[in-house]
C-alpha cells in the first residue's frame, strides 16, 4: 500500500468512525439541563398525562427502613387503571410487545394490571454530573463494542445508534458501587412443576462508579461479579466470577466446579450456551437481561414509544415464592405494570456469526436505561421466547434496581423461569461498603471452594 492510499484508507475511517460513534455537541448536551431529564430522558410527560413528568424521581427512605430490609411497596393503596388479556389486548396492541400478546395469546388466563405511572428512578446528584460530562466526551471504539472517555454515569444519555442505548444498559446506575444479595433462581416446567433450581449468593461491584474515582483512576473492568451456589445440594460450592470490560480488554470468566476443585477460565460462559443457572432454559447473554460479549448481533434504534412494562415491582419482589410463581406464569395479582417510554432496539444476527437467536428486540426504560423486557425469534422467524425484569424500587441507593427478578418465558416450549429472586429470604439486595480486589479474584474462589 502506498502512502497515499494509506493517507485516504485512514481518513475515511476516522471520517466514518466519527460519524458513527462521536460525542454530542456542547449545545445538545445542554438539554440534559433543560428539555431532557439528567440522565437524557425526556423530562415532559406525555399529551394525556397517562405518563407525568419526571420531576426527580422516588428518593424518600422510610424512617424505620435499615439495610437489608425488605423494602416496602410504596404505591401499595394504589388500584389498577385497566387490565388488559387476550380477550381485549387489539385494544392496545400499540402498547405491547410481541413477547406480552404472545404470552396473552398462549395462555387465556394471562393478564397485565396496569397502575398509575411513577417515574421513580433516581440517581445521586455525583452520577448525574458525570453523566453530563460523559455526554461530550464518550465515545465508542472496537467496532462499537469498546467504550472510552466516559466514567461514573451513564455514557450517551443522548445516543445516536443501538449500540450506544445498549451501552447506556450495561452501564446504568442500579446498585451502587458494591452490593450482596441472595439469588435464587425458580424454574417452572411446561407441566406447570416449580423448581428451585438454584439458590446462593450473588456478590458485585461496580469500579465504573467508585465515588472518589475519575477517568483516569477507572482500569477499565466495569463490573465484577461472584456468585457462589448454595442449592440444590448436588450444585452446593459451585461458582462464577466475572470481570466485564467496558475497554476492548479481555473479559475475565472463571468457574470452580466441585467436582474437579479447581478453578477453570470458562469462556463458554457466554453467547447462547445454556446458562446452568438456570437448568439451561436461558441463555447466558439473556442474564441480567444482556450479560457477557454481545458482538454476534448488529444493532439499530427502532425509535421511543410508550409501552406498558414491569415496574416499581417492590410488592412481587417481597412476596413468598407461593405467592409470585405460579404454574404457567407469575401470579398478575402481584406483578405491577406501568406506561413508560421506551427505546426500541432490533438486533440482527451479524455477517459471518452464528445464534440461536438471530433475532431480538430489546426495550429500554427512559428514564433508568435498564432493558425491561426483551423479544427473541428463531432461525425460521418464530417467536420464541421474551424476557422480563420486576424493578425494585431502592429509594435509600436511590435507584431503580433492574437487575433483580428478572427471567423468561418460552413461548413455544412453555415454561418459564425467575432469576436473582430474593424472593422466601429474610434479606433483601443490600448495598454495602467497597471490597478490595482480591475478594472477587480465581484465588479467592478456589479458596471459597477449600473451605
Amino acid at each position: 500500500m502506498n502512502f497515499k492510499t494509506s493517507v485516504c484508507t485512514a481518513a475515511v475511517a476516522m471520517a466514518l468512525a466519527g460519524h458513527a460513534w462521536a460525542a454530542v455537541s456542547a449545545d445538545e448536551a445542554a438539554k440534559l439541563k433543560t428539555t431532557l431529564t439528567p440522565m437524557g430522558a425526556e423530562r415532559a410527560g406525555n399529551k394525556d398525562g397517562s405518563i407525568p413528568p419526571w420531576e426527580g424521581g422516588f428518593t424518600k427512605v422510610p424512617a424505620s427502613y435499615k439495610s437489608g430490609d425488605i423494602r416496602p411497596d410504596f404505591f401499595a393503596g394504589e388500584k389498577p387503571v385497566l387490565s388488559i388479556n387476550a380477550k381485549n389486548m387489539d385494544q392496545y396492541a400499540d402498547k405491547l410487545t410481541e413477547g406480552v400478546k404472545g404470552l396473552m395469546k398462549k395462555y387465556p388466563s394471562y393478564r397485565i394490571d396496569v397502575y398509575p405511572t411513577h417515574r421513580s428512578a433516581a440517581a445521586p446528584q455525583w452520577v448525574y454530573d458525570n453523566t453530563f460530562k460523559n455526554a461530550t466526551k464518550a465515545k465508542l471504539t472496537g467496532d462499537g463494542f469498546s467504550l472510552e472517555g466516559a466514567y461514573g454515569g451513564v455514557p450517551f444519555p443522548i445516543p445516536k445508534d443501538g449500540k450506544e442505548a445498549l451501552w447506556n444498559h450495561k452501564m446504568a446506575w442500579n446498585q451502587g458501587e458494591s452490593s450482596s444479595r441472595g439469588s435464587r433462581c425458580f424454574v417452572v416446567t411446561a407441566e406447570g412443576k416449580v423448581v428451585l433450581a438454584s439458590d446462593g449468593v450473588q456478590e458485585d461491584q461496580k469500579p465504573y462508579y467508585y465515588k472518589d474515582g475519575n477517568a483516569e483512576s477507572y482500569k477499565g473492568y466495569f463490573n465484577l461479579v461472584r456468585y457462589v451456589q448454595t442449592a440444590p445440594s448436588s450444585k452446593a460450592g459451585e461458582s462464577i466470577l466475572a470481570h466485564e470490560a467496558s475497554d476492548g480488554q479481555p473479559r475475565g470468566i472463571w468457574q470452580y466446579l466441585v467436582g474437579q476443585r479447581r478453578v477453570r477460565r470458562a469462556p463458554a460462559v457466554a453467547y447462547d450456551t445454556p446458562d446452568s443457572v438456570t437448568s439451561g432454559m436461558g441463555f447466558f447473554d439473556e442474564a441480567f437481561m444482556l450479560f457477557g460479549p454481545w458482538d454476534h448481533h448488529e444493532y439499530k434504534i427502532v425509535g421511543k414509544k410508550e409501552v406498558y412494562v414491569p415496574y416499581n415491582n417492590n410488592r412481587a419482589d417481597a412476596a413468598s415464592p407461593d405467592e409470585l410463581v405460579k404454574p404457567q406464569f407469575l401470579n398478575p395479582d402481584l406483578v405491577r405494570w406501568e406506561l413508560h417510554r421506551v427505546w426500541e432496539i432490533e438486533a440482527n444476527l451479524a455477517s459471518g456469526k452464528r445464534h440461536v437467536v438471530p433475532k431480538r428486540k430489546y426495550y429500554l426504560d427512559e428514564d433508568s436505561w435498564q432493558i425491561l423486557l426483551t423479544d427473541g425469534w428463531d432461525a425460521q422467524g418464530q417467536l420464541w421466547r421474551t424476557g422480563y425484569t420486576l424493578t425494585l424500587l431502592a429509594p435509600d441507593v436511590p435507584a431503580l434496581v433492574g437487575n433483580v427478578s428478572w427471567g423468561l418465558y418460552s413461548l413455544q416450549g412453555g415454561g418459564y423461569f425467575i432469576n436473582s429472586a430474593t424472593n422466601g429470604l429474610n434479606k433483601q439486595f443490600t448495598v454495602y461498603p467497597r471490597r478490595p480486589d482480591s475478594f472477587f479474584s480465581p484465588d479467592e474462589l478456589a479458596n471459597l471452594g477449600a473451605r
